[in-house]
């Protein structure tokens, strides 16, 4: 399986849900169908079936972490020798030339993407616009609304 890019932040929170689901929401679903077991018939017990649907999900997320977590490629940004170029953790400030709109993107992995919170997945039409370009680069970037011009104002490596 290949590589999975992942922050270092990234990775932490995955370890934390996998933690959670392991230690705490596992032992949760295991007494609740112990409990649901006791009221009898199995095949009519719909407390028995939440709880085992629950659990279906449950392991399933556990073994979908473990996978991830098992092939990811993490990288700290902060380790990396600053430069002017955009590279997988970097932040961006850019601005949309048609608007003179300015904003800033953290380029993350996947399951850590939030565009509400400006971290923008490594395979977004943006992110992959603006990988490996530097600071001063103009930046024509297809995206499903159509090329949209932009500029790299500054690069951080925070």
């Amino acid at each position: 399986m290949n590589q999975i890019p992942m922050t270092l932040r990234g990775a932490e929170k995955l370890r934390k849900e996998l933690d959670y689901l392991k230690n705490i929401r596992r032992p949760e679903i295991i007494k609740s169908i112990v409990d649901a077991r006791e009221h009898g018939d199995l095949k009519e017990n719909s407390e028995y079936h939440i709880a085992r649907e629950q659990q279906g999900f449950c392991e399933g997320r556990i073994r979908e972490i473990e996978a991830k977590l098992s092939n990811a490629q993490i990288i700290d940004v902060t380790k990396l020798t600053p430069s002017n170029r955009v590279v997988f953790g970097s932040t961006v400030s850019i601005e949309k030339l048609n608007t003179n709109e300015q904003h800033k993107y953290r380029i993350v992995g996947d399951d850590e993407a939030n565009f509400k919170q400006s971290l923008i997945s490594i395979n977004s039409p943006i992110a992959r616009g603006l990988i490996g370009k530097e600071e001063g680069n103009l930046v024509t970037v297809t995206t499903p609304g159509g090329e949209v011009e932009y500029k790299i104002l500054k690069v951080e490596y925070l």
